[in-house]
């Protein structure tokens, strides 16, 4: 079983969104998606995370869904024991996360693709009009 993580705020569901997780979900057998902790998720438009999980879950596409601890990325990495760890294109591991961990953890990293012109400030403002 090769186990791939991926994450993010998720606040408002895209086809940008759905492409990531189903590309993710193709680098294995098992897709685990990450949702910023609340305390993480200062935009103007946050979702609480436990309807951001119930849309994910909607989708039908992870295998888990999980709300990120509050102070670390690195505690849901141990916890997860992923063997990949998919970031969308704007994405960027958080600091904690070091090559030095990757390495011993024997995780590779795979960046995921733009797909089209989506964006959630774009699909908020639609939303909202």
């Amino acid at each position: 079983m090769k186990k791939v993580l991926t994450g993010g705020k998720f606040n408002s569901i895209h086809p940008g969104h759905v492409y990531l997780l189903q590309q993710a979900k193709a680098l294995g057998s098992m897709l685990v998606v990450v949702l910023a902790h609340d305390r993480h998720n200062g935009k103007p438009y946050a979702v609480p995370a436990e309807k951001r999980k119930k849309n994910i879950e909607k989708l039908g596409i992870a295998n888990k869904v999980l709300t990120g601890h509050p102070d670390s990325f690195v505690q849901t990495v141990l916890e997860e024991k992923p063997d990949i760890i998919a970031l969308g294109y704007d994405q960027q591991l958080p600091k904690d996360v070091t090559r030095e961990l990757l390495k011993q953890l024997a995780i590779r990293v795979v960046r995921i693709k733009k797909f089209g012109e989506y964006g959630t400030k774009a699909a908020f403002r639609q939303k909202n009009i």
